[in-house]
């Protein structure tokens, strides 16, 4: 075996092992942002305060089953911005699509959040605030629509005749 394949052979690790090193420094450089927690680890005051917050940003939404939906209202908590009246305002409906939390405000209803059930997708959301506001849910069982408004400062879901 002459010089020439062992140099190459050489040189080929030589570039290997520092290549892996410079990678090995960048990761530890980046740190916790490329293993770590994304947006880090949150206590009990933090979780609560984003709870809180007056605008929850929706969640990205899956696909539902067809038919009327069958909406129940949950209790909903009061935000920081105000008193009592802000706990009426704010319910939350379910269909076997998906669930969705609405509220009433001066500009009308308005859809807060939505997330459709494991299988489905949202299809279509009107998010508002107006009048009436609706989440279609799109599944293997078919697609059920959520239509809100407000009726006395509260939401509620219209009816399907």
């Amino acid at each position: 075996m002459g010089r020439r394949p062992i140099l190459a052979a050489v040189g080929w690790l030589a570039t290997t092992v520092a290549a892996t090193l410079v990678g090995l420094g960048a990761i530890r450089l980046v740190g916790e942002g490329i293993t770590g927690t994304p947006g880090g680890v949150r206590d009990q005051r933090d979780v609560a305060r984003a709870l809180a917050s007056p605008e929850p940003a929706p969640l990205a939404s899956a696909p539902g089953p067809a038919g009327s939906p069958t909406p129940t209202a949950t209790p909903a908590s009061p935000t920081r911005s105000g008193g009592p009246a802000d706990v009426a305002a704010r319910r939350g409906f379910a269909t076997p699509g998906g669930t969705a939390v609405a509220e009433c405000g001066p500009a009308g209803v308005r859809l807060v959040l939505w997330t459709p059930a494991q299988g489905y997708q949202v299809k279509d959301v009107d998010r508002g605030p107006d009048d009436h506001v609706e989440v279609r849910f799109v599944g293997p069982r078919g697609e059920y629509e959520l239509k809100l408004r407000c009726a006395d400062g509260r939401p509620v879901a219209e009816s399907h005749d």
